[in-house]
């Protein structure tokens, strides 16, 4: 078993070609990346939210997540939904289910409302679950779903293998 001490790519790791990136070269802890591509989330035909302000965090051998203003979701979708959760690096983070038109979709996104210092931009920010509501944007091509805290988003451009992935529980 190939054991990870955070200085290298591993040896099982897909090499970036132009254009890509890995997610074993992605830092631990975890950064902040603004992206200015448009990030629509939707369910069951209806627009959840929309913005170009979507801040990506990303971590060793994990698919990006989005974190969105909550300023750019539709208002009166969000309802807060029980659990709560612990992240090292962000803080502690709530959860939210989006209720629709005669559809509830239950414990869909999380946030956190109280974010540690070095993640204070993910204040009054929102994070939908991957595979629930559909790709983030028009160049995501799948979505891990196996185990939601590593279901980021896979773009065109992020190759790994990703940590949630059938075979990874090891590392």
């Amino acid at each position: 078993m190939w054991h990870w001490t955070g200085d290298e790519r591993p040896p099982f790791a897909a090499t970036p070609g132009p254009g890509q990136e890995s997610v074993w070269d992605y830092p631990r802890p975890p950064r902040l990346a603004l992206d200015a591509r448009e990030v629509v989330i939707g369910g069951d035909g209806i627009e959840i939210a929309r913005t170009r302000r979507a801040l990506r965090v990303l971590e060793t051998a994990s698919p990006p997540t989005f974190y969105l203003p909550l300023a750019d979701l539709k208002a009166g979708l969000l309802q807060s939904a029980s659990g709560r959760s612990f992240c090292e690096w962000k803080g502690a983070a709530v959860y939210w289910s989006v209720v629709l038109p005669g559809l509830t979709l239950a414990r869909l996104a999380w946030s956190c409302p109280e974010p540690t210092p070095t993640f204070a931009a993910l204040r009054d920010r929102v994070r939908f679950l991957s595979g629930a509501t559909g790709p983030p944007h028009r160049r995501a091509t799948r979505a891990p779903a196996a185990r939601p805290f590593y279901a980021g988003w896979i773009t065109d451009e992020v190759i790994g293998p990703f940590k949630g992935d059938p075979g990874s529980e090891r590392w």
